[in-house]
């Protein structure tokens, strides 16, 4: 039998904090307890905002911490052609469109129609616009012009192929509701593939067969069974484990200097106090 493979997967885009901790040494305990593969990917799609010195950080906050991967790592950004190979096979089976309004246009369009207006499980308003609805001929004369546009996926389209969804979660099924995020975006003029897209094409490519990560990206996980089915790939089993917070209840930012590992490890802290503050010891 193949090991089990695991992943711990940070975007460059500030420093790793408790709540990074707490999910990384849990993937590499739970690969260390059943024998598994401890695998690291940079997620820096994003390029605006990922910079050399942050992913820099993190291999020294992961060899800190004492935790070992295996080479190479895999980085987002050497891949933009598997997420564009992706993207035209949607498209040839008539699932993406392209919509043009801008955040601004869709936040007047959602005031327009009421605060009963559904959220997706993020809380961001469903996309409410009309893009969906325009010829093919009105879209390349759009795109053509020079207008930035973002790809969605047509959401209800999708589900009638794929029938109803379910992942492993902890072992039993939970069952996958994709509509709660209506026309999710799969990518943008300017960035080749959203979390969704990359985030499930990655897992694949790497063989990831045990994906734990945060209870923030457990709704997520519908979209991405989704884009799974889509395109014939493999599902993982997944963990979604418990978030560290902070003292006002939210979710850790990467802005708070205050549970930065590098700021706590300069100022005398332990990997062994680290792992009995994020509750692993």
């Amino acid at each position: 039998m193949t090991p089990p493979v695991f992943r711990f997967a940070p975007s460059p885009n500030g420093y790793l904090h408790l709540g990074h901790a707490l999910s990384a040494l849990l993937n590499a305990d739970m690969a260390r307890a059943v024998g598994g593969r401890m695998l690291l990917r940079i997620e820096d799609i994003d390029a605006s905002r990922c910079r050399p010195e942050y992913e820099t950080a993190i291999y020294e906050d992961l060899k800190w911490l004492g935790l070992e991967w295996e080479q190479p790592v895999r980085r987002q950004s050497e891949h933009f052609d598997v997420y564009r190979d992706a993207l035209a096979k949607l498209e040839a089976m008539g699932l993406l469109y392209p919509s043009f309004e801008s955040r601004s246009e869709i936040a007047a369009l959602v005031a327009a129609r009421g605060a009963d207006w559904p959220r997706d499980p993020d809380g961001a308003p469903l996309y409410p616009g009309a893009a969906k609805a325009l010829t093919t001929a009105e879209r390349e004369r759009i795109i053509a012009a020079g207008a930035p546009y973002a790809l969605r996926l047509d959401v209800a389209a999708a589900v009638t192929k794929t029938g109803p969804l379910s992942w492993t979660e902890n072992g039993a099924a939970q069952p996958a509701d994709p509509s709660a995020w209506g026309d999710v975006v799969l990518a943008r003029k300017d960035t080749p593939a959203s979390y969704h897209l990359a985030v499930t094409l990655d897992d694949a490519a790497q063989g990831v067969t045990d994906v734990v990560r945060g209870q923030d990206l457990f709704h997520a996980t519908s979209v991405h069974r989704v884009l799974q089915i889509l395109l014939g790939l493999p599902a993982p089993r997944y963990h979604h484990h418990r978030l560290i917070l902070d003292a006002d209840g939210r979710k850790l930012s990467k802005s708070t200097r205050s549970t930065a590992l590098c700021e706590l490890r300069a100022e005398g802290a332990s990997p062994a106090s680290i792992r009995k503050t994020v509750g692993l010891d």
